[in-house]
C-alpha cells in the first residue's frame, strides 16, 4: 500500500520531532532559536500595535502602550529581570539616562521599566529606523535615530532632542558606550551625553544592568537567566561647564562599575555553582 504522507511532510514531521532534541542538546541552536523567537515576537507585536501608536505620531507614551506587549518576550527567551533604584523615576525632572549596553537584550530590561520611567525616549542607530514595523513604530513613539558616520548632523539632531526633552520634560535615554560589550566590565565612555547634560544644565541619572553571564556570542550560548536592574540617584550638572567634563564622566563610569559589579556578583556565584 502505497504511502499517504508525500516526502515534503515526511521531512517537516521528522524536523518537528527533532526541535526538541536541539534545543536540549545544541547552543548554538538554542543561542539563534531564542533570537528568533524574540525578533519575531517584537516585530509581530510592533505590527498589530502600528494603527494605535499611529493616533499619536511622536509621542513617546507610546513606549508604554509597546511595552505592555513587547515585555511578554523576556518570558519566551528565559529571562527575569530585577529592577531596583525605581523610586528614583518618580518625578517630572527631565534628565540624561545613560546606561551600559550588553546587547539587543537591553531593549527588553527597558520595556519592564517603561510603565515607570513613563516621559522617556532613546537614542538609537539609525538603520534600525529602517527594520520594518519595528523601526516605523520606534519612529512613531519618538525614538532619536542618528547616523554616527555624520558627526555634525548627529550632533544637530542631539541638541534638538535635548531642547524638547526640556520642553516636553521628558528623559533621554544614550548608551554612552557606543557599541553593544558583553565581557564582564563598561567600556569607556563617549562624551556626547555630557556635553548634553552641561550643556542644558540638566541631571544624568545612570542605569545598570548586570552582567549577562547566560550570553555569549562567540559560544553562541544564551541559557535562561536573571538581570539585575539599578538606577542610581540623579547627579546634577547645574553650575558645572565643560571643564568639567572629564571628571563628571569617570565620576558617573566609576558609579556604575561598582554597582555593575556589585550586581553581578550573586549572579555569576549562583551560575558557577549551578555547574
Amino acid at each position: 500500500m502505497a504511502s499517504s504522507y508525500s516526502y515534503p511532510e515526511l521531512f517537516l514531521a521528522g524536523f518537528i520531532f527533532t526541535l526538541p532534541f536541539l534545543y536540549e542538546k545544541s547552543n548554538v541552536f538554542r543561542y539563534y532559536l531564542k533570537f528568533f523567537l524574540y525578533y519575531a515576537y517584537v516585530l509581530i507585536t510592533c505590527t498589530i500595535l502600528l494603527p494605535v501608536v499611529l493616533l499619536y505620531p511622536r509621542d513617546v507614551t507610546n513606549l508604554i502602550v509597546a511595552s505592555r506587549f513587547c515585555r511578554y518576550a523576556s518570558h519566551i527567551v528565559g529571562i527575569e529581570w530585577e529592577l531596583r533604584g525605581l523610586e528614583n523615576w518618580d518625578n517630572e525632572q527631565c534628565c540624561i539616562v545613560i546606561s551600559n549596553h550588553q546587547s539587543s537584550l537591553d531593549i527588553l530590561g527597558m520595556f519592564e521599566m517603561w510603565p515607570r520611567m513613563k516621559r522617556c525616549t532613546v537614542v538609537a542607530k539609525r538603520p534600525l529606523m529602517f527594520a520594518g514595523a519595528f523601526g516605523f513604530g520606534a519612529w512613531l513613539s519618538g525614538l532619536v535615530f542618528i547616523d554616527r558616520l555624520k558627526t555634525e548632523r548627529a550632533r544637530q539632531l542631539m541638541r534638538e532632542a535635548t531642547a524638547r526633552v526640556i520642553d516636553e520634560k521628558t528623559k533621554l535615554w544614550i548608551f554612552p558606550e557606543g557599541a553593544r560589550f558583553n565581557k564582564g566590565s563598561i567600556q569607556p565612555f563617549k562624551k556626547g551625553a555630557f556635553y548634553l547634560a552641561i550643556d542644558a544644565q540638566i541631571p544624568i541619572m545612570p542605569v545598570v544592568f548586570s552582567q549577562y553571564y547566560f550570553l555569549d556570542n562567540e559560544s553562541k550560548t544564551f541559557e535562561p537567566g536573571k538581570v539585575v536592574i539599578t538606577t542610581l540617584p540623579p547627579i546634577p550638572t547645574k553650575g558645572l561647564t565643560r571643564n568639567d567634563l572629564e571628571n563628571l564622566s569617570d565620576m558617573v563610569r566609576n558609579q556604575m562599575i561598582e554597582v555593575f559589579n556589585e550586581s553581578s556578583k550573586d549572579l555569576v556565584k549562583q551560575k558557577k555553582i549551578a555547574i
